[in-house]
């Protein structure tokens, strides 16, 4: 029996009404209505959280660590996203953000942001020995995308770049830099990151590249903003804190990795619709040119996460004006060599496809039920409505073929069943009073 996957997108059963908003609007189908509440399926879901953006009801959520949690340590370290300074307009310094959370009980802080610079000088490395036939090289930072290549795009897994998440990185530099500092034992620190998204939370508690996360939690921004917000108002501006470049600030904007990394002939994509479009055009080779690729699946990139206060287009406006007060020097040369070889930079795990889609094991059982499943295709009226409680007339006869269904469940199928036997009642009626 495989053990349950880990996953921060839960349903409130309770507060569902069984609509179909995110049935059509999950990227993997992994939302089915049933009985008048939705069901996630758990192999499908890759926490993207956009069944959280759509849900009128607010019955999808995202589980997270409580600012509580820190506590399990003596030593607490806050790994702020730079998405986290979008959220307070007016800012002035990155710093005062991160003054706001010693205040808050933190030991320490080191930015997610310098470890996004830490990153790009490990990508652009990494680039140099990439061969060409693995072009274009897809980004590993939005764990929410990686998850859906392993889903719908299993033949572009060679392409992600194998380089971990800056998250990783902070958390790696952090607990060193820190133990090293203070002469504490590694098993006393823990480092927690402030996370705009679900999708972190998951890869914290299930890596994809790695067997262990270094991050010990993730705690929400919607969680801590009030706090934090009243912890900053009156401090003095002090830049001392602050390290990062503008160029890992600017990670938290859509095209930030791309403008940091920055080779020739390459594209930032937001939004994970949009994402899905473009992968589709890599999956069959109409992009040729391209040589890296940036996917976010939120809006605008970090900062349109739904764990996010702030409008997503002022956060992104905040950000870049914060970035203008940063150190403008490239990564490249703030950066030591020395990170590259004194840190695991790089992933050590294969990252395999999820095989969800494959209908049966055995590929002469899975030929049969792919047969079946056209033929049942075929019959329906392709309307992909979702009233049946699929979110396409595809994906219902997959569910039938599965055996999670039946083809009465489609409305419309059942509709016309219903008017024949109509018709057949009052042939008979007729025939009897003959």
């Amino acid at each position: 029996m495989n053990k349950r996957r880990f996953h921060s997108v839960r349903l409130d059963k309770d507060k569902c009404k069984g609509c179909t908003n995110c049935l059509k609007r999950c990227p993997t189908e992994a939302i089915r209505v049933r009985g008048g509440r939705a069901h996630i399926i758990d192999e499908r879901c890759i926490d993207c959280g956009e069944c959280i953006r759509v849900c009128d009801y607010h019955a999808k959520y995202a589980q997270t660590d409580p600012l509580a949690s820190i506590n399990r340590f003596k030593y607490k370290i806050a790994l702020p996203a730079p998405s986290l300074y979008g959220q307070f307009k007016h800012l002035i310094s990155a710093s005062q953000v991160l003054e706001g959370l010693l205040k808050m009980g933190f030991d320490d802080v080191f930015e997610v942001a310098e470890g996004a610079d830490i990153v790009t000088r490990a990508i652009r490395e990494r680039m140099r020995s990439i061969p060409k036939d693995r072009y274009p090289v897809i980004s590993s930072a939005c764990p929410a995308i990686v998850r859906l290549i392993r889903v719908r795009f299993p033949e572009l897994i060679p392409h992600i770049i194998d380089v971990r998440q800056p998250m990783e990185v902070a958390a790696m530099v952090a607990k060193r830099e820190f133990c090293k500092k203070n002469d504490v034992p590694q098993e006393e620190v823990g480092c927690f990151f402030i996370t705009p998204c679900a999708a972190k939370m998951t890869a914290i508690r299930t890596p994809i590249g790695h067997e262990t996360s270094a991050v010990d939690g993730a705690i929400s921004m919607l969680e801590i903003y009030g706090l934090l917000a009243s912890q900053i108002k009156n401090l003095p501006i002090d830049t001392h804190l602050a390290r990062a470049t503008s160029f890992g600030v600017g990670w938290a904007n859509s095209g930030g990795e791309v403008r940091a990394v920055a080779p020739e002939h390459s594209m930032a994509v937001d939004g994970i619709e949009n994402v899905i479009r473009v992968l589709e055009e890599i999956e069959n080779n109409k992009l040729q040119d391209l040589v890296f690729f940036e996917g976010a699946a939120c809006t605008g990139g970090s900062v349109g996460g739904p764990l996010t206060f702030e409008n997503s287009y002022v956060a992104r406006g905040t950000v870049r004006a914060l970035m203008r007060g940063c150190d403008i020097v490239h990564p490249d040369e703030k950066v030591n060599a020395s990170y590259l070889t004194k840190y695991q930079l790089m992933t050590d795990k294969q990252i395999s496809p999820n095989s969800v889609m494959r209908l049966d094991d055995d590929i002469v059982e899975a030929m049969r039920k792919l047969e079946q499943m056209e033929e049942i295709v075929k019959s329906l009226p392709g309307y992909d409505c979702g009233s049946c409680g699929s979110p396409t007339c595809r994906t219902f006869a997959e569910d039938i073929v599965r055996g999670y269904c039946n083809k009465m469940d489609c409305i419309h199928v059942l509709k016309e069943q219903l008017q024949i036997m109509a018709q057949r009642m009052v042939e008979l009626a007729k025939t009897t009073r003959e």
